[in-house]
């Protein structure tokens, strides 16, 4: 089910730069803006992410070890 959101005291400069992106891209102010608000709703918050990649690191064993990592980092500078 849609919803509405209402967002008060945009400066013009920021609905200016919205319009004219959005005019740029065929889309009106109202498509343009709802689409960023699902790629911003659709991101993951930096905690969620970290805590993501905590979950899949601990249940992956890896054979490189920081030492070997450390060695190889620079070979290609050489």
């Amino acid at each position: 089910m849609a919803t509405s959101i209402t967002v008060r005291n945009v400066s013009q400069e920021t609905h200016d730069k919205l319009a004219s992106r959005a005019a740029l891209k065929g889309q009106s102010l109202q498509e343009y803006v709802r689409a960023k608000l699902d790629e911003v709703a659709n991101q993951l918050e930096p905690d969620e992410w970290i805590e993501r990649v905590r979950r899949r690191t601990a249940t992956m064993e890896s054979s490189v070890t920081v030492e070997k990592i450390l060695r190889y980092k620079d070979m290609d500078k050489r």
